[in-house]
This record gives structure tokens, sequence and C-alpha cells, in this order.
């Protein structure tokens, strides 16, 4: 009603309602399960379901646990984390039928590799490599892409080079 066009069903639910200390010990079953609530909840807003640490290791695995998003959940599509890295994944669910948002910056789900939350891109070097994770993931298919905690110029910088449209989360 209020003509919110999109919800994202985050990972973040793990912290926020479940009492993890990180997205990484969510599982299928519990984004399945607010995905649905969510889905149950909006009328005409696109419902994107976060997949989730490890269901997306493989493409095949990426199609799978995607296909039971949009099939169990209801979701109209999925969000997953990292940049090139991730680039043949989001291509193949994209193949599949599946629409596709990106997200880089701060990959919470890689917080154990990272080492604690902290603005992303901050350096020459990080910027451009920011850069390229965002140009992949746009040219493997994703409709768009969020980037976090990234430095306001660089998310500009990034906005400005991609055709998809971006979503700041602390960028």
């Amino acid at each position: 009603e209020a003509g919110i066009p999109m919800l994202l069903v985050g990972d973040s639910v793990g912290q926020v309602m479940l009492g993890y200390d990180t997205t990484v010990r969510v599982t299928m079953a519990e984004m399945i399960h607010h995905t649905k609530a969510v889905v149950r909840g909006s009328k005409r807003a696109i419902v994107v379901g976060d997949m989730p640490f490890l269901s997306y290791s493989t493409p095949d695995d990426a199609i799978t646990n995607a296909g039971r998003f949009l099939r169990e959940g209801g979701a109209q599509a999925v969000k997953l984390e990292g940049g090139v890295r991730s680039a043949r994944t989001i291509e193949a669910v994209v193949r599949a039928g599946i629409p596709v948002m990106g997200h880089i910056g701060l990959t919470p789900q890689a917080i154990n590799a990272i080492g604690r939350v902290r603005v992303q891109g901050k350096s020459r070097e990080q910027a451009r490599s920011m850069l390229a994770d965002a140009l992949a993931v746009q040219e493997a298919g994703a409709f768009s892409i969020v980037l976090e905690l990234v430095p306001g110029q660089l998310a500009a910088a990034i906005t400005d080079r991609l055709r998809i449209p971006t979503i700041g989360i602390g960028a």
C-alpha cells in the first residue's frame, strides 16, 4: 500500500530475529520460512530472498537453492554476495530463469575472512577491485546490485559506470 517496489528478505534475519552473532549461521530453511511470511504480507512488491552462506558455493547448488526460494518461499528473485568470484554462479542462475540481485562491498557472509565490519574500498586498489566486481555482476546478468559500506565517492563512481540500479546500504 505504501508503494514500495521491492522487499529484500535479508539473511540479517539471523541477527535481528534469531539471535545469531553473524549471518553465517542462517539456514535455507530459516530463510524460506521468513520469505514465506514476507510474501504473505506483500501485495505488489517484488520479494527478493537472500541466499544464505554456502547455499550457492557451486552453480548447481545455487540453481537448486534459488529455485527453492521461488518455488517454496514465493520470492521472485534472489540476492547473492560476491563480485568476480560469484559471476559464473550469477550467470548460471540467471540462465536458469531466476532474477539475481548482486551484493558487493562489505559482504557479511565473508565476515570470518574480512575480520570485522568496516568500510570497504578505501584504497585505490580496493576501489578498482570493487569496480571490477560491480561490472562482473552486471555482465553476469544481475538486475541490480547492493553496495554495502562503500565510500560515497566510490559508490557514485560505480553507479555511474553501471547500466543496472545500485542500492546503497551505508554507501
